[in-house]
């Protein structure tokens, strides 16, 4: 059964940005540490590797507005083409943008239904900050997979900031030591934030 999957490299002080954060400066200052155990020249190795081809073997993807502006939307293809789902605030202005593999919505619960029937028997990849505090919210995260980076930012985009002062459960399923100091952490979510409605839709993210 499809299950949506978070995966997320953040430092060890739960940053998954560095500060000063845009569109031109996609990570912020230093960011892109985050992603150094997977970008070797040839590819990420042993358990990394493991991680990675998990990451890129999902059916579909749902981001934010937020990661949509700073990646481009990936050119509409994160990887092997697998549908695309983009939470937005007002889908209307995005609609230039679509295509057939390439969809806005502006609801959250709507948008991992959506991509796991896409998915089929492959699980849902949800990756950026924000998509991730509304599904969250919802109820609609399944999984956590976190890669803990050994450093420590100090300041930049935290990954659960904002999550108010619900508590939210969670069952660990692995923990793996990966190459290059990785700590790859795995959870299923065992209860969701009890959120307003109106919190799971439009937001900024």
């Amino acid at each position: 059964m499809s299950k949506t999957v978070l995966y997320m490299s953040v430092s060890l002080d739960g940053f998954a940005a560095g500060p000063n954060e845009s569109k031109d400066h996609g990570l912020g200052d230093g960011g892109l540490r985050l992603h150094e155990w997977m970008n070797h020249p040839h590819g990420p190795t042993g358990t990394n590797k493991t991680v990675w081809d998990a990451f890129m073997s999902t059916g579909a993807v749902v981001g934010g507005r937020r990661l949509y502006d700073m990646t481009g939307g990936w050119g509409n293809d994160h990887h092997d083409g697998v549908p695309l789902f983009w939470v937005v605030r007002d889908p209307s202005t995005y609609m230039d943008h679509a295509a057939p593999n390439v969809m806005f919505l502006d609801d959250i619960t709507e948008a991992m239904t959506r991509a796991k029937a896409a998915a089929g028997d492959r699980d849902v990849l949800v990756h950026g900050v924000g998509v991730t505090r509304l599904a969250l919210a919802a109820g609609v995260l399944d999984e956590l997979c976190i890669s803990v980076v050994p450093v420590l930012f100090g300041s930049g985009q935290p990954l659960f900031d904002g999550l108010g002062h619900h508590h939210t459960e969670l069952e660990r399923l692995r923990t793996v030591e990966g190459e290059d100091g990785i700590i790859h952490l795995h959870y299923r979510v065992k209860g969701a934030l009890s959120l307003s409605p109106s919190t799971t839709r439009g937001p900024e993210q």
